[in-house]
């Protein structure tokens, strides 16, 4: 699942992004930072879940055919077992690298659940809780799980309800959707700056603090 965010956003997109983070702070004293990960996971499990779904029926299958092809009476066992171990491993690495197929063996819990954690992560790891007015906004987009995530510092909450950046990640996913991410993601940045000069207006010793755009491969 590496470098899905290569296939994601373009050079001209990313490009955009950051015009688009740095005109939007233009107005406000908001710091915000559109983060871009190939996944949130890796998700171990799933290959394992899928590979045993596939190899188990065609083991049964194909020691069937094959038995009764050639006669082999008790030795199915043994050709069972190698049949078995043989797909698994084939199918194991077909849904390790296909994320349509490897999304298929993952639940909304577990994939919401490692999303949330990875934004919280990347947040405290790139420093957004550090800011001088503690108004730092994270946009986590997770590009295999197709999930965005938005987690705001202290200084944002106290002045802004949490449900108001719901329209705004639907929004992105929306995008996502229809592949016009780099798209939705720009106008996300421009409607997040409106909120923020709300509450946070410019100020004369304003500074950028943060990075404009993270893509992490």
């Amino acid at each position: 699942m590496k470098n899905l965010t290569r296939q994601f956003l373009s050079d001209a997109d990313r490009d955009r992004i950051i015009a688009a983070v740095k005109e939007a702070e233009k107005n406000t004293s908001g710091e915000i930072v559109p983060m871009v990960a190939s996944s949130s996971y890796h998700y171990p499990v799933a290959n394992i879940i899928g590979g045993i779904t596939f190899a188990l029926p065609l083991s049964v299958i194909l020691t069937h055919l094959i038995g009764k092809w050639f006669w082999m009476g008790p030795q199915n066992m043994w050709l069972f077992m190698i049949l078995l171990f043989s797909i698994f491993i084939i199918s194991h690495e077909v849904v390790k690298r296909l994320p349509g197929l490897k999304r298929m063996f993952l639940s909304n819990r577990e994939i919401n659940e490692e999303v949330e954690e990875a934004a919280i992560t990347n947040f405290f790891k790139e420093g957004l809780h550090r800011t001088k007015d503690e108004t730092g906004i994270l946009i986590f987009i997770s590009v295999f799980e197709q999930k965005v995530w938005t987690l705001a510092d202290r200084g944002i909450n106290e002045k802004v309800h949490e449900g108001a950046w719901n329209e705004i990640v639907q929004s992105i996913v929306d995008g996502i959707k229809s592949q016009q991410q780099g798209t939705a993601i720009c106008e996300a940045v421009k409607r997040v700056g409106h909120i923020l000069r709300e509450h946070f207006p410019v100020q004369a010793d304003d500074t950028d603090e943060l990075k404009n755009l993270i893509v992490d491969e």
